[in-house]
C-alpha cells in the first residue's frame, strides 16, 4: 500500500484524465500486451510497442512517443509518480500490481516490475522526416535485419554517434519491437524512424532527391571505411545478419564500405560493425575542417 501522504502528494500531480486502478488480476482486457509479450509483431500491427524497466520507461515517460498504460508495483508507482504526473495524454491508466502478481508475467528479472504501453508513432512521408533533418544528414538503413536484439542495438548506436533518423526497410524488424526497445535502451524515443515499405525506392529517392550518397556496408569490398568520405548527406545501409546487404540494395548504393580484420575474421556482428561505422562517422563529421 502507498503511503497516504504519499498518495495525496501523487494526486495533486496527475492531470486529469489519469486513471490509476490497483489490480489483484492479470486477466483484463486492457493488460493483454503485458500479458503477451511474445506477441510483438501482433502488437506492432495494433499499434502499440512495450517498454520494460526502470531506464526505458523512464525515458519513455520524459519523451514526446504517447504513453498508454503503465502496469507497476506499489514502490516504482511512489517513486515514479512525479515522472507520470507530467504526462498529457488525453487517456492514461497506471495499473498497479503487486509484485507476486507481476512475477507472474514472463521475463521479471528484466521488467523488473515496471513496464508501459506506448503508441508506435504515426507513420509520415519520407520527405516529410527528411525536410525536418539538420542539413547535412546522416541517415541508417537497415536491410533484411532479422533479430530485434540486433536492432536494438544498432538504434542505441545511432543515438550515441549522432545518427539523425533510421529507415526501416520491409524485409527488416523495427525498432519499435519490444525486444529493439529494450535494447536500445529507450534510446529509440530520441530518434525519427521511417518504416519503408519499398526500401529500394525510398533509398533512390534520397539519392535522387536530396542528394544523398547510399553507402553500404559489405565485407568483400576492397575500399576500408576510413577511407571512405563519411560526409554530407550520406545513408549507411546495415545487412542481414548472415547475408549482409541484398543484392538489390548493393546495385543501386554509392559505394561499398568494409571494415578491415585481421587473422582471416570475415565479419563482426552487425551491432558491433555499427558502432565502428557510426563512430568513423561521426569522427570525420566532427573533425575541425
Amino acid at each position: 500500500m502507498l503511503n497516504p501522504a504519499r498518495r495525496r502528494q501523487t494526486a495533486t500531480l496527475m492531470t486529469p484524465s489519469l486513471q490509476t486502478q490497483t489490480i489483484g488480476t492479470l486477466d483484463l482486457p486492457e493488460l493483454r500486451p503485458f500479458r503477451t509479450l511474445r506477441r510483438t509483431a501482433e502488437h506492432f500491427q495494433e499499434g502499440l510497442f512495450v517498454a520494460e524497466g526502470e531506464k526505458v520507461v523512464w525515458r519513455l515517460l520524459h519523451s514526446e512517443i504517447q504513453v498508454v498504460s503503465l502496469l507497476v508495483t506499489p514502490e516504482w508507482y511512489a517513486k515514479l509518480a512525479p515522472d507520470i504526473g507530467r504526462r498529457r495524454e488525453p487517456a492514461l491508466t497506471v495499473f498497479v500490481g503487486s509484485k507476486e502478481l507481476m512475477q507472474q508475467i514472463v521475463g521479471y528479472s528484466l521488467h523488473q516490475g515496471i513496464m508501459a504501453t506506448g503508441r508506435v508513432p504515426a507513420h509520415r512521408p519520407l520527405d516529410e522526416v527528411i525536410d525536418g533533418l539538420p542539413s547535412p544528414h546522416m541517415l541508417v538503413a537497415l536491410d533484411g535485419l532479422r533479430q530485434a536484439e540486433n536492432v536494438g542495438v544498432i538504434t542505441r548506436n545511432c543515438v550515441a554517434f549522432g545518427v539523425d533518423a533510421i529507415i526501416a526497410g520491409e524485409t527488416s524488424c523495427s525498432p519499435y519491437l519490444r525486444r529493439a526497445v529494450r535494447n536500445s535502451m529507450g534510446t529509440v524515443f530520441k530518434l525519427p524512424v521511417f518504416h519503408a515499405d519499398n526500401l529500394k525506392e525510398s533509398l533512390s529517392t534520397l539519392h535522387t532527391g536530396y542528394g544523398t550518397r547510399i553507402l553500404a556496408t559489405d565485407p568483400h569490398s576492397s575500399v576500408p571505411i576510413s577511407s571512405a568520405d563519411l560526409t554530407g548527406n550520406i545513408c549507411i545501409v546495415l545487412g542481414n545478419e548472415d547475408t549482409g546487404v541484398s543484392p538489390e540494395i548493393l546495385s543501386i548504393s554509392s559505394e561499398r564500405l568494409a571494415i578491415p580484420m585481421q587473422k582471416e575474421t570475415d565479419s563482426l556482428n552487425v551491432g558491433s560493425a555499427s558502432a565502428v561505422c557510426f563512430y568513423e562517422a561521426s569522427r570525420q563529421r566532427t573533425a575541425p575542417a
